[in-house]
């Protein structure tokens, strides 16, 4: 089973209110909340991927990243990567433009929605890093 490298943006507002977008229901862990971004392809640096990424899935143009942490998880049938980044400048009004729902909530909010295991680690990073 491959590794599947995935670029994962945590975007804030000038609040410090965090973007989520909902997985369509026929993608793995459908139906669940996550963290935009999107899968890092051959031969592109992480800071490509996300912009793509983002530009792609939210018709934002980023800024600089800079890194809250790694996850690897395996849920047996898959294998991920995600390399998450916080991402606070961005033009653009996000927009779901592959269909997807998107909310922006607080970090007091996060707990309120569900989403996919390897996500469980940003949860609590972003808790950390927006309740300190």
């Amino acid at each position: 089973m491959s590794l599947v490298h995935v670029a994962v943006g945590v975007i804030l507002d000038a609040d410090d209110r965090i973007l989520i977008a909902r997985r369509d229901n026929d993608a793995h862990q459908g139906g669940l909340w996550e963290f935009p971004g999107g899968k890092v392809e051959a031969r592109e640096t992480l800071q490509v991927a996300m912009a793509r990424e983002l530009r792609e899935e939210l018709g934002i143009d980023i800024g600089a990243l800079s890194p809250l942490l790694e996850v690897r998880h395996d849920y047996g049938d898959k294998q991920v990567l995600l390399d998450v980044h916080i991402v606070r400048g961005f033009t653009g009004e996000p927009e779901g433009r592959e269909g997807q729902p998107l909310k922006w909530v607080t970090v007091a909010e996060l707990h309120q929605f569900d989403f996919p295991a390897a996500n469980v680690p940003i949860v609590e990073a972003v808790q950390q890093l927006l309740c300190n």
